[in-house]
């Protein structure tokens, strides 16, 4: 018998969405305090060159500049995750986008005008572009102590299995190189920080952070100011999609000037800055083989990764352990190995991105898959089908994979798109599937994969829920405030959610690894239980009735026996207030997944569930022209329980124009370095008229682990659809792209080729 809820599975609108479209949501470009300044940082026009000089004199006489700054005035403070990016840069830059000075004026304009005035004198260096180039004897180094530019505290070899047995195994062994190229993040809200200390050299920042415990600890540790005397407070995130996930050399330098000036100081980016300075999806060049036997049975994977790290490192670099997962564990591979190599060059820095390397390692394996597939003469589909997770599996790399719908997924999407009637029908349009794995419960990559959440119910029955979580516009508070109208018993609409401030919230490691549904919701829902067992004990002390005979119901207490009889919660409440020995409602709730880290050989189940998707796509290819139009996506979500539909379909709508995207229009174009498109006019990216019809398919496995049965699923819904697209391309006119984006021109030379017989 299914579970009856209230609040859970409804399509409750978002609670921030009336402020945000009528415009009171408060933006970091909103934000002004008293006395405030305006900061700007002056960035390299060079690839890679010796500083010689900084001429700052012109620039500190302009009136209206409060400060000035270069590295050789401040201590060698440096960020990212290999703490290889110096906020100010001294004896050389590596790349265009490098910080040289920053400013503090009384305006923009005149901060401004202060950068036109500092005058830099370089000598250009030798520099390389190209990560395999950056690798071979003799290049220039672009970090003296990394031998031949490898990155090698990210240097990594997994394996599981015998691959070579298991190609030995095989009756057919395929191999290929693909590359995936960098792309934008392009959220609405560009990047900021504002900084102030009071008169006790207390420090409060506002950012656009996604981690703001995560953002306190790295300012304290740039900075080396005390962590409790610092309080970051996230202001209204205008999206995120990884990029606010970073400690980045703007935050320090935003606070040093604030420092110097003694006042606030705000530093926000041009939608110019937010494409330069930006992080950039980590681009990949990857060697994949493939082996199976006649039947279809999977039998080995190898992969031979080298990614692009760009001058610094941020979280980019970090990538392959998320792309060695989907290698690994994406459909059942008895023997796998993988090898990565992060190498600097003198191109921008990749970070965070949506999918977190997962839409390179799924567009490698499911384009893999689908060519190994017609190798075989086997139905794509059918071939997935063969050798799909399921519930129970245990993989090679130790992921322990407890509910699985993708074969439910793989079915529904083929059936949307109408598989079995138009696939190899030619006529220029063809259709194609690919799968996808993430992690749905957390990931254990700090010590602590937890979130706390603290519940104050006041004497009138309002519900003030203070969340660890951070809501960066994917909708999570409205999903905390149904989980606690849920489990409480208590109407939504009573419900606040708050989640901004660290002096405030308790801890929780911010919004990635797309578990803030599945961690906060489970902390929020112990919390929950907590608060409904105190006013439940204060009504039975004041009516003199047993707790466990009373239930709490859409506001309403009652005897168990006579439920359509009750008082409202809040009325219990003050009669448990208002006595001699009376409290308060105060609850609290903690959760911790549980989950391992992994070992040295990168084994271990880092995640308490994980979330399966298919995506089927049908496409229309102009052979004149090479264009290709997408006429559906059919995108099939294993989402645990969709404890609100809308916000789910929401996610995958968002996801599957990510990909769309990735996988057609999208691409940062560089020339030595230098960005040639850093706007909305020149970057590709799709609008709402670019965008197919979606079937958007939602299919529930019911975690046990999950809150009401959630997994998390944000980032899934942009990990298949560039696979898709690609392999239905494929099936349209016989052209595999094996490097993104997949554009028109692109496949009118595949097809010239495929025409003069020199392309398959």
């Amino acid at each position: 018998m299914a579970e009856e809820f209230t609040f859970i599975g409804k399509r409750v609108p978002k609670l921030d969405a009336i402020d945000k479209v009528t415009g009171r949501a408060i933006y970091g470009h909103d934000m002004k305090l008293p006395r405030m300044l305006y900061g700007k940082i002056l960035r390299s026009d060079r690839a890679h060159a010796r500083i010689l000089n900084v001429d700052t004199s012109r620039a500190k006489k302009l009136p209206g500049v409060k400060a000035v700054i270069t590295g050789d005035g401040i201590p060698d403070i440096r960020v990212g995750f290999a703490k290889d990016n110096p906020i100010l840069k001294t004896g050389k830059v590596r790349s265009f986008r490098d910080e040289i000075a920053a400013v503090a004026a009384v305006d923009e304009d005149t901060a401004q005008e202060a950068l036109e005035l500092i005058k830099v004198e370089y000598e250009d260096l030798p520099a390389v572009f190209d990560p395999e180039e950056a690798m071979k004897p003799g290049a220039p180094l672009i970090h003296e102590e990394a031998e031949r530019n490898i990155l090698s505290m990210m240097t990594q070899s997994y394996f599981h299995g015998d691959v070579e047995k298991g190609f030995a195994e095989s009756d057919v062994v395929i191999e290929d190189r693909l590359t995936l190229t960098r792309v934008a993040h392009c959220c609405m809200g560009t990047s900021f920080c504002l900084a102030s200390f009071d008169n006790s050299g207390n420090l409060t920042v506002w950012n656009s952070s996604q981690m703001p415990f995560m953002s306190q600890r790295e300012l304290s540790t740039a900075l080396k100011i005390p962590p409790d005397k610092i309080r970051v407070i996230k202001a209204t995130i205008g999206g995120g999609f990884g990029s606010k996930l970073d400690t980045y050399p703007h935050d320090p330098l935003c606070v040093l000037l604030a420092q110097m000036t003694g006042r606030p100081v705000r530093i926000t980016f041009t939608r110019e800055e937010e494409f330069i300075a930006s992080p950039t999806r980590q681009p990949v060049i990857c060697d994949i083989k493939s082996g199976a036997k006649k039947d279809g049975t999977l039998m080995g994977r190898q992969v031979k990764m080298i990614l692009d790290n760009g001058a610094y490192s941020s979280w980019g670099a970090t990538t392959p352990l998320v792309m060695m997962m989907t290698i690994s564990s994406l459909y059942r591979v008895p023997n796998v190995k993988y090898d990565v190599l992060v190498v600097y060059t003198n191109n921008p820095y990749a970070g965070a991105m949506r999918g977190y390397g997962n839409p390179q390692a799924t567009f490698v394996v499911d384009s893999h898959m689908d060519m190994l597939a017609h190798e075989l003469g086997m139905d794509p589909m059918e071939f997935r089908l063969k050798n799909a997770n399921q519930s129970g599996d245990v993989t090679g790399q130790g992921v322990k994979i407890t509910t699985c719908g993708l074969s439910e997924c793989i079915e529904k999407a083929a059936e949307s798109i109408s598989w079995q009637e138009k696939r190899g029908k030619g006529g220029n349009r063809g259709v194609g599937i690919a799968a996808q794995f993430h992690v749905g419960g957390g990931a254990r990559i700090y010590p602590s994969d937890g979130c706390g959440t603290t519940i104050k119910v006041d004497d009138y029955g309002k519900v003030t829920v203070i969340t660890g979580s951070t809501d960066m516009g994917q909708g999570s508070d409205t999903i905390i405030a149904q989980i606690v109208a849920e489990e409480m018993g208590v109407p939504v609409d009573n419900i606040t959610v708050v989640n901004t401030d660290t002096a405030i919230t308790p801890w929780d490691v911010g919004a990635h690894a797309s578990r803030t549904t599945f961690i906060a919701g489970n902390s929020a829902r112990l919390a929950a239980a907590d608060a409904k067992r105190q006013i439940l004990e204060a009504a039975a002390q004041a009516y003199n009735i047993k707790s466990g005979n009373l239930d709490l119901r859409e506001g309403q207490i009652s005897v168990k026996s006579e439920p359509e009889e009750g008082i409202p919660y809040a009325k219990a409440i003050r009669a448990g207030h208002f006595r001699p020995d009376g409290d308060l409602v105060l609850a609290r709730g903690w959760y911790e997944p549980p989950t391992d880290k992994q070992d040295k050989e990168f084994r271990g189940n880092i995640s308490a569930t994980y979330a399966f998707a298919a995506q089927a796509a049908e496409v229309e290819v102009d052979t004149e022209t090479g264009e290709v139009t997408v006429l559906k996506i059919a995108a099939a979500h294993d989402v645990g329980r969709a404890l609100n539909p809308m916000a789910v379909e929401g996610q995958i709508e968002g996801g599957v124009s990510m990909g769309l995207g990735y996988g057609l229009n999208e691409a940062l174009v560089l020339e030595e370095g230098k960005m040639l498109n850093p706007n909305f006019a020149d970057y590709a990216l799709p609008t709402a008229l670019d965008m197919p019809p979606i079937d958007l398919i939602i299919v529930e496995t019911i975690d046990p682990e999950g809150p009401f049965g959630a997994k998390g699923m944000a980032e899934p819904a942009n990990n298949p659809t560039a696979p898709a697209i690609a392999n239905a391309v494929y099936d349209a006119v016989g052209v595999r792209i094996k490097d993104l984006p997949i554009t028109a021109e692109k496949v009118l030379k595949a097809l010239k080729e495929k025409k003069s017989g020199k392309r398959e």
